[in-house]
Formats: C-alpha cells, sequence, structure tokens
C-alpha cells in the first residue's frame, strides 16, 4: 500500500522533478561525448545502447546522478557520467529530452503477445499492466520520472527487464520495476520488448 501511495503522489507531480533548469543549447555542445554510443540525436543505432531522444528531462538526470553515484552501474556509463555537476547533468537532460524518437519496429511474431502483457498484465502470474505507468501510448510519465519506452530498442528493453529480474539493476524507485519484471517469463519479456520497439 505504501508503494502505491507514493506512486501516485509522484504520478500527481507532487514530488520534485528536477534539480536545475536545463539549457539544451549547452546540452548539446556538453553532448559531444555522448554521441558515440547515444547518436547526434539521441537515436542510438546500436540496439543494445538505449536511445534517448524524447525520453522526459527528469528521467534522464535520474539516470544520470543515478549512475555518478553509483546506485546504477555500468563501467561505461557510470565512467562517464563522474565528471558531470549538477547542471551538465540537467543541460545534457534537457537537449536529449527535445530530440525526436526514431521510428522503430518490433518483430511482427512477438507484438501481439507483447501488447497483451503491456495492455493487460498477466493476471496468472501477478505481472502488472506496463501501462499503469509507462502510459497507454508508451510515452511514460515525467513527473514521476517513469521513462517513455515507444520506440525504445527492444534489445536494450529485454536487457534492462532482465536486469530487474536477476537484481543487477536495482535503480527503481521503491522496487517496483524489480517486482514487476521478478514475474515476467522470459516470452513475456521478450514479447513487451518488441512490442514497446514498434509502439
Amino acid at each position: 500500500m505504501k508503494k502505491l501511495a507514493v506512486a501516485v503522489l509522484m504520478m500527481l507531480g507532487a514530488v520534485g522533478t528536477s534539480q536545475a533548469a536545463g539549457d539544451a543549447a549547452a546540452g548539446q555542445a556538453r553532448a559531444a561525448v555522448c554521441i558515440g554510443c547515444h547518436g547526434a540525436d539521441g537515436n542510438s543505432l546500436n540496439p543494445i545502447w538505449p536511445k534517448l531522444a524524447g525520453q522526459s528531462a527528469a528521467y534522464l538526470e535520474k539516470q544520470l546522478v543515478d549512475y555518478k553515484s553509483g546506485k546504477r552501474k555500468d563501467p561505461m556509463m557510470s565512467g562517464m557520467a563522474m565528471p558531470l555537476n549538477d547542471q551538465d547533468i540537467a543541460n545534457l537532460s534537457a537537449f536529449f529530452a527535445k530530440q525526436a524518437t526514431s521510428a522503430a519496429s518490433g518483430n511482427a511474431e512477438l507484438v501481439d503477445a507483447g501488447k497483451k502483457v503491456y495492455q493487460g498484465g498477466n493476471m496468472e502470474s501477478g505481472v502488472a499492466a506496463c501501462k499503469g505507468c509507462h502510459g497507454p501510448d508508451g510515452v511514460g510519465n515525467p513527473a514521476a520520472k517513469f521513462p517513455a519506452v515507444k520506440g525504445q530498442h527492444a534489445a536494450y528493453v529485454a536487457k534492462q527487464l532482465r536486469d530487474f529480474k536477476s537484481g543487477t539493476r536495482g535503480n527503481d524507485m521503491n522496487g517496483m520495476m524489480s517486482g514487476v519484471a521478478a514475474k515476467m517469463s522470459e516470452t513475456e519479456i521478450k514479447a513487451v520488448a518488441e512490442y514497446v520497439a514498434g509502439m
């Protein structure tokens, strides 16, 4: 019940979302080191690296802060985030948030199964519907710092779900994603990842 109450408050915007106002132009100038993996416009070409384009600035800020603090771990990203100050983080986040996400498509054989889980969950296994936090159209919830998943690379989404399930990633609010992913089968993980890629 406590987790639900906190989530509702955040969804209503009762919790602040940003530590500093971001300057997208300054962020673009600082993004030179980001484009090698994430692309000049935030649309990475490698499907194991996330698209940052169109993600909310609040979510991007949280991830960079978590990488810097060690709450979220990745050898490359932790090193990239370490020298960033609060204003750098805000500026980079503002820049990538203003970019448009490139179109994608999911594996047609898995999309229907993924849509069922995304929209309705799995009552038998207790998997919550993804749309509850990420929205019916996959655009996320910036006030709650829940990411947009629409158009994200399927390989990246599947890896994150597996990481939440295994406990390798644990920077989710109150363990919400870890709890959901723990109940997902590998088939559901693959299907949901393909569905959101083509949203």
